[in-house]
């Protein structure tokens, strides 16, 4: 029993000691493949592993992990069948006919991704002028075009934005060239070309630029037409190392387009005074935008015309204030909400009059620049037309501001002010001494080359700023975007004061509030009798 019981346990006979032999001999016939199996999987696990420490912009994508297994597999098969004898020479395939194909590489490299059209302005069916803006460049662009308009036979200008910090950093420089319709090959360059930074200091992102072309010649004299480009070069900005250039589509010309006639000084413009409206933008009053306008239009009269720029505010409500003077040829609206798209001062404001100056330069003998808060006054034994004609011999006059409370109204109006239009009822004055007050402005526009939101400092001629004999302005600040009554504080003092300012009652624009109300009926009859603050 004890001889049994140590044979078994040295392992003799047919128990567990015999199987242990039996495995390790097929272990050991099979170590060569097992070793290359085993191999091969830790250097797959270690791949594993080291793939999760790579960053995210390194990639495999799947056919090339397909392509690196099947190539393992073929190399442990191969491996496999050359190392046992046993097998037939018939079993072994040639390398090849067990590998993946490789991956065919394209000898051309992509094509590039196509351009976007150059966008147009347009007239929607509202008859509203839809501007457009057309980016060149990258990150902050080189120069976005809104416009480029004819000054003479042979000067332009184009208004747009650029980067600011190039312009800050950098010297970037322009050329304007011409290429006639009928000959392309015939291409002439400005001989000279200057820019001005109407906004400087006030810019964000990007900055206004007026680009001036002047050619030694007249342009297009025979009316073919052709096409004005400006080559908008960075010159080193940045990157001291490039000279980036874009050349850049401003103007096209088509045949028989251009009235030579406006540009002669004996020509009479279309409008006698032309109002260039700052952006609108957030949620107006439609009331106060129906006062402001028929006041306005009734002051400036039957040769006057207003463009109005849309940044969002031009709501439907305030559309359908718009309307009835759209339609008799007063106002023309232009949305130019694509601009928010880029971050420049005061939803791109002093874009907008740039382009109004020179868009409607020669249609214009004058032009206003001031906002929908603000109303135009002129002493009631004078007229308009008898101001300005004092004022001819000056290219540009300013306009003393009396800015007047937002909330405080005459006690006689408690209970019935809704009935009142708001420059009616807000009748207080501030008087407090010492502080510098805004003043807005008009121009003649033929000789302003570039204007800000103040005043314009790039033209030729003199500027009168003594006029509050002869004009001012009455701004309600703040009312223009309030939707509900502006009546909060009801006095009955000639003078008062208020949160520490000093006021004045001042009835000046409220003695006109009845003639206003006329004028509208008479223009375009009770169709804003509804309308809602």
């Amino acid at each position: 029993m004890a001889k049994d019981r140590d044979h078994k346990e040295r392992g003799g006979g047919g128990g567990c000691g015999g199987e242990k032999k039996m495995l390790v001999g097929v272990i050991w016939n099979c170590a060569a493949e097992l070793k290359l199996l085993l191999a091969t999987l830790l250097i797959l696990c270690s791949v594993a592993t080291l793939l999760q420490f790579l960053p995210s912009r390194f990639t495999i994508s799947p056919s090339d992990l397909r392509l690196c297994l099947s190539k393992v597999s073929t190399t442990t098969t191969t491996n496999a069948i050359s190392n046992d004898n046993n097998f037939s020479p018939l079993l072994q395939a040639p390398a090849p006919l067990l590998q993946a194909p490789a991956p065919s590489v394209p000898n051309a490299a992509p094509p590039p991704p196509p351009q976007p059209d150059v966008e147009h302005e347009r007239i929607l069916n509202n008859s509203v002028l839809k501007r457009a803006f057309n980016a060149y460049g990258a990150a902050a662009y080189n120069f976005i075009t809104m416009g480029a308009y004819r000054g003479g036979p042979n000067t332009f200008a184009v208004v747009g934005l650029s980067s600011k910090p190039l312009h800050v950093f950098g010297k970037p420089a322009y050329e304007c060239e011409w290429v006639p319709r009928n000959n392309p090959e015939g291409s002439t360059f400005a001989s000279w070309t200057y820019k001005i930074l109407p906004d400087w200091g006030y810019g964000r992102v990007y900055t206004v630029v007026v680009v001036n072309c002047t050619f030694s010649d007249p342009i297009n004299v025979d009316n073919t037409g052709g096409s004005l480009f400006i080559h908008a070069s960075t010159s080193g900005g940045g990157d001291t190392r490039f000279n980036l250039t874009d050349r850049i589509l401003s103007l096209e010309e088509q045949p028989d387009s251009v009235d030579f006639s406006i540009f002669l000084p004996s020509s009479k413009p279309k409008y006698d005074y032309l109002y260039c409206g700052s952006s609108l933008y957030g949620s107006l009053s439609p009331q106060r935008m129906r006062e402001w306008l028929a006041y306005h239009v009734r002051l400036l009269g039957a040769k006057s015309h207003f463009v109005i720029h849309d940044a969002g505010g031009v709501h439907e409500e305030v559309l359908e204030v718009l309307k009835p003077w759209m339609e008799l040829g007063y106002v023309t609206l232009q949305d130019i909400r694509d601009q928010e798209r880029f971050d420049g001062y005061y939803h791109n404001q002093f874009l907008v009059v740039n382009d109004c100056l020179h868009r409607y330069k020669h249609m214009a003998k004058w032009m206003f620049f001031f906002d929908v808060d603000e109303y135009i006054y002129v002493p009631s034994k004078q007229t308009i037309r008898s101001v300005l004609d004092s004022l001819s011999g000056f290219t540009q006059f300013t306009i003393e501001q009396n800015p007047m409370s937002s909330q405080l109204c005459l006690q006689d109006d408690y209970g019935k002010a809704h009935r009142r239009w708001g420059f009616e009822k807000l009748v207080y004055k501030d008087v407090k001494r010492g502080i510098r007050r805004d003043r807005k402005y008009a121009i003649q526009p033929r000789n302003v080359f570039a204007t800000g939101v103040h005043m314009s400092m790039n033209l030729l001629g003199k500027t009168n700023h003594k006029t509050s004999d002869k004009m001012k302005y009455f701004h309600y600040h703040g009312t223009i975007a309030r939707r509900t009554e502006p009546c909060r504080n009801y006095v009955n003092w000639t003078r008062y004061n208020f949160e520490n300012q000093p006021y004045v009652m001042d009835t000046t624009l409220r003695s006109t509030g009845l003639a206003v109300r006329k004028f509208e009926v008479s223009m375009i009859g009770s169709r804003l009798e509804n309308t809602r603050q």
